[in-house]
């Protein structure tokens, strides 16, 4: 560091001197921050892309040890290593593949015991040194859990214990100094999410199963609630007979605020449906009220769904005959409920 009457200087940066009250700024930082920004993805893509290239059989043997695994997947590691492992055992877990994070410090002071001999331990160190891990490996080898190490170079002492050995070795890190770990850990994480992938296709882990890893999210929700469990019950139902008049019906789709009416047979089967929108079309048409009944002017043969449904299919439902409500029957075309647009969305299925 050098100083100067105006400004000093570090490591080649020069810095204005400014009033106790403004911060220090560089005033001739080389490059532009989106070179920079360019560069560092440009690597880090780099480093990803190269992991498919050296995938092969430990790959493979990895997603079997745990696949044929009757335990857990365990996730351990140090530094940024950690931070990797957490997302990677918080990914596995929400995809089918139970899994927790351990961390080998603590796990060297008693939390050894959560691993269990038929868990599998995936340990993740860019250099396959880190002393924390191989304090814990060979216990952990010796009650009889597998070993799956994720490091930077195959001839590392944690990468020769391992039953198989995921080579996320990066050409170099995005720091300009080639320390800061930034491509390595971008390429551990992409490993990671290769594997869990992998684990999830084997397992057929699909949609459902998803959502209820995610009850309160909004996948759960779309995936999760059936008709039955937002749809309008009992009396709060919208329906009249046949024989209806016209201003019965009315008064219906006014009391129920649905914007229609089932109609139903002397049994409570659905027969037809009357919507805010048949009330204008029929205006149009310049008729005697007085003398209507609801089987001349009723919609035969409306949309229908089952109680049991998702939620979401009565979206697609709407969305195809572009209609706002949608009656709910058994499987003998009783009616035993109805919904519309508003009850998707207060129940945030949409």
């Amino acid at each position: 560091m050098s100083g100067t009457g105006t400004g000093f200087v570090i490591l080649g940066v020069k810095f204005k001197r400014r009033s106790p009250m403004s911060p220090t700024v560089p005033t001739n930082i080389p490059g532009s921050a989106l070179a920079a920004a360019r560069r560092v993805l440009a690597i880090e893509a780099a480093a990803v892309s190269a992991l498919s290239d050296r995938l092969g059989d430990d790959f493979e043997r990895a997603v079997h040890l745990i696949l044929n695994s009757r335990g857990r997947v365990i996730v351990s590691g140090v530094g940024k290593s950690g931070h990797i492992g957490r997302k990677i055992a918080a990914t596995m877990a929400s995809t089918g593949t139970p899994a927790y994070f351990v961390h080998p410090g603590e796990a060297a002071h008693g939390d050894l015991g959560m691993i269990q001999p038929d868990d599998v331990l995936i340990a993740i160190s860019n250099s396959g040194t880190a002393e924390e891990l191989l304090i814990i490996v060979p216990l952990v080898k010796r009650m009889g859990a597998r070993l799956i190490a994720m490091t930077g170079n195959p001839e590392s002492p944690l990468a020769k214990l391992a039953d198989a050995h995921l080579n996320a070795w990066v050409a170099e890190e995005a720091c300009p100094l080639n320390l800061a770990p930034t491509a390595s850990t971008t390429a551990g994480l992409a490993l990671g999410d290769a594997l869990a992938v992998a684990l999830l296709e084997a397992r057929g882990f699909g949609p459902e199963d998803f959502a209820r890893s995610h009850p309160a999210g909004a996948l759960g929700r779309k995936l999760l609630t059936r008709v039955r469990d937002i749809m309008r019950q009992g009396d709060k139902i919208p329906a009249v007979p046949l024989a209806a008049s016209f201003s019965e019906a009315l008064l219906e789709i006014s009391r129920k605020g649905l914007g229609m009416t089932a109609v139903v047979d002397d049994h409570g089967h659905v027969a037809g449906i009357f919507t805010d929108g048949d009330l204008r079309r029929l205006f149009e048409r310049n008729v005697d009220f007085r003398s209507l009944r609801m089987a001349e002017i009723m919609h035969p043969n409306p949309r229908v769904i089952g109680p049991d449904a998702l939620a979401v299919e009565v979206v697609e439902l709407m969305d195809r005959f572009r209609i706002g409500q949608v009656l709910v029957v058994d499987e003998t075309g009783l009616l035993v409920g109805a919904l519309n647009h508003n009850d998707l969305m207060n129940a945030k299925v949409i």
